[in-house]
């Protein structure tokens, strides 16, 4: 039987951060170890922000190598760092994808994670966005179990969030950081819902806008 991967949060915001840079910006990609950081601590498309240090993140990357999610790589005068996530995990392209995702920016839902992934890798669907994480989500003990975690609805949501259990068993009640609304506020719950979706659809889309037009997004390092 495969032990389970887990990583501390750190760990899992270094290893994602590798993961996104080596779509995002290939061209900059192996990373240094200045590079890695900025983008771990960068103020887009993080949650929850990090103040990580130098040190944090080094040790971090010496845990991921032992468990070969991180390579590092030689030439130049400055050591630069590549995942191996995909293989490491043992997943495919876009459950990888999937997970980086989630390491990045906390629980989502099927929708949030298929515009959120559009610099990473384009779904055709939602529906395949979820099949892929159901999949996960039914992972074989013998594999390692378990990946990821359907969240249980909240009162005045529209979708149920995903989150991943690379760090660990998460309570499907409680992973999605919200408080149970009262009856008395449940309908303001439901408009923020609705605000965070289309927030998350409009930063896609500007990220996406950037992409095309060799920009980097605003606040972002």
């Amino acid at each position: 039987m495969t032990t389970p991967l887990l990583l501390t949060p750190v760990e899992a915001r270094v290893l994602a951060t590798l993961m996104e840079k080596a779509r995002t910006v290939p061209d900059s990609y192996p990373l240094s170890l200045n590079s890695l950081l900025l983008g771990c601590n960068q103020k887009t498309s993080r949650e929850p922000l990090m103040e990580l240090t130098e040190a944090e993140v080094s040790a971090a990357l010496d845990t991921l190598r032992e468990a070969s999610l991180v390579h590092e790589t030689s030439g130049g005068r400055t050591t630069r760092f590549t995942h191996n996530a995909q293989r490491g995990i043992g997943v495919p392209e876009q459950s990888a994808v999937l997970l980086g995702l989630l390491m990045l920016r906390g629980p989502q839902t099927a929708a949030e994670l298929r515009l959120n992934a559009e610099r990473w890798y384009r779904f055709a669907d939602t529906s395949s966005v979820e099949g892929f994480l159901e999949e996960m989500q039914d992972r074989s003990e013998d594999k390692g179990g378990a990946l990821v975690i359907k969240l249980d609805r909240a009162p005045g949501a529209r979708e149920q969030r995903w989150a991943h259990l690379l760090c660990g068993p998460v309570e499907a009640g409680t992973a999605a950081g919200r408080s149970a609304p009262t009856p008395g506020n449940a309908a303001l719950q439901d408009r923020v819902n609705q605000l965070e979706q289309e927030v998350a659809e409009l930063r896609a889309t500007v990220e996406r806008l950037c992409a095309e037009l060799g920009l980097s997004p605003a606040g972002q390092n």
